[in-house]
């Protein structure tokens, strides 16, 4: 059994510490091994891991616990349950770590990738480029294996040079493109929207055709300002949904 050991996180002063913290937990949580401990480090532990108080360390331990992610024990500790898995709803909040923790606990299975003119429709995001490489990935449930949404992205060619599509099936793309290819991620804009699901996205998901889905697009920056990554993903309505929150300061 080897010992639960939670990802390092580079925290933004600009949103709530918990928030970060819960959400980096969540991805640590979701992305361990199966033969990972299910007792979490102590609350001054995790609190001296991530450079926070123990109070806002309780604060995001509160959120993963009423998420039924975790259960706290008086004087037995901190556990992960057993079968914890992803719950429906996104909280958006604008963090990268936000971003790779809602993507990760799914199991991901690269449907294909290539070179391909850009579409018409994402011209504006790709000015200097007459090509793109695209990556499909299918996402589904853990434990269920059933079809929870799919992806494609569209990456520049020069940064898709430093990218191993095997990594795609072990992490989220924003994890691999800031982690693995070392692309120094300046921001990233979301965008929902309600559709009906054309026929490839039925067939993938397992939907009736023309029901209601969810269609994603995330466009991640790079420092320079450029485009790296115009991602559209399509999430099954049934099982989705999506809210943002607005914190004052």
């Amino acid at each position: 059994m080897t010992a639960f050991a939670p990802d390092s996180l580079i925290l933004n002063r600009k949103l709530p510490l918990w928030y970060q913290v819960s959400q980096s937990l969540r991805a640590s949580i979701l992305g361990r091994t199966p033969d990972a401990s299910l007792r979490l480090p102590t609350e001054e532990q995790l609190a001296a891991h991530y450079g926070v108080s123990v109070l806002t360390m309780r604060q995001a331990l509160k959120e993963l616990e009423q998420e039924g992610l975790i259960s706290r024990h008086r004087r037995r500790g901190t556990f992960i349950e057993p079968g914890a898995r992803r719950s429906t709803p996104r909280r958006l909040l604008g963090s990268i770590d936000a971003i790779v923790a809602q993507q990760s606990g799914e199991r991901t299975t690269v449907l294909g990738h290539g070179p391909e003119p850009v579409p018409g429709e994402l011209a504006e995001y790709f000015p200097d480029d007459s090509e793109v490489v695209a990556y499909r990935r299918l996402r589904c449930d853990g434990e269920t294996g059933e079809p929870t949404n799919w992806a494609r992205n569209c990456v520049r060619p020069d940064v898709a040079a430093g990218l191993d599509p095997a990594d795609l099936e072990r992490w989220p793309m924003t994890k691999v493109l800031r982690d693995v290819v070392g692309v120094r991620i300046s921001r990233i804009t979301d965008t929902v929207e309600a559709r009906l699901a054309d026929p490839e996205t039925a067939a993938l998901l397992e939907v009736p055709l023309l029901s209601p889905i969810l269609h994603y697009t995330g466009v991640t920056y790079g420092e320079d300002g450029r485009v790296v990554d115009v991602a559209r993903i399509q999430y099954r309505g049934d099982r989705f949904s999506f809210t943002v929150t607005v914190e004052s300061h």
